[in-house]
């Protein structure tokens, strides 16, 4: 099963994602964002291209777990992209994902430039990773293969 990673930012969203077998995340794009309504009908072309039967959403929570209004602009963003796109759609803890996606980029010694290009995608592909190895070790937790 495929899943679909995304990023929202208010500038930009990072698309990432996994493999047929659901273990493995990788960038897929960035889309400049215009608006809600513009972003929404891009990923449903893009989900419908890639064979996608979920999205996961980042949503960002304060350190303390609380949520704030880019929490709220998230859910409402989840809530276009479950009218536009008709699957099912998950809000997933990003919290700190763009901070490790910045250190993987310097790690790999890309440059400040081609950062700020790629850095949303590469945080959607650490998201969509998370989400995975989450749901998998649930899965196994339970029992079940999903």
């Amino acid at each position: 099963m495929r899943t679909l990673g995304v990023d929202y930012g208010s500038a930009r969203i990072g698309l990432a994602i996994s493999d047929p077998t659901g273990l493995l995340a990788q960038s897929l794009t960035v889309l400049a964002r215009e608006s809600d309504d513009q972003a929404a009908r891009a990923i449903r072309e893009m989900a419908r291209e890639h064979g996608v039967e979920e999205i996961v959403v980042g949503y960002p929570r304060h350190m303390n777990g609380s949520a704030g209004e880019r929490a709220v602009q998230s859910e409402a963003f989840a809530e276009r992209l479950r009218a536009e796109t008709g699957l099912p759609v998950v809000l997933y803890d990003e919290r700190l994902t763009t901070v490790a996606a910045e250190r993987m980029l310097i790690a790999a010694d890309v440059s400040r430039r081609r950062r700020k290009q790629v850095i949303d995608a590469v945080a959607a592909t650490v998201l969509l990773q998370g989400y995975l190895d989450w749901k998998r070790s649930h899965t196994q937790k339970r029992g079940g293969t999903d």
